[in-house]
């Protein structure tokens, strides 16, 4: 397995921080950065994932 390069944490107002990576072999993580539970999947779907939420569609997921 590579290792996963992480960005710096981005945090809510709750204080929940994620933290998004990828590997050497163009793996795509999202995580919690205190806990450092991940899950992965493909770059497209995690994009995919985070503009639901950005868009309001998914929201209740933070």
């Amino acid at each position: 397995m590579s290792d996963i390069q992480w960005t710096e944490p981005f945090c809510t107002e709750a204080a929940n921080c994620f933290q998004f990576g990828i590997d050497d072999d163009g793996n795509a993580y999202i995580g919690r950065s205190d806990t450092g539970e991940y899950i992965s999947d493909s770059v497209s779907a995690l994009r995919a994932l985070i503009l639901a939420v950005k868009s309001g569609e998914a929201d209740h997921l933070l």
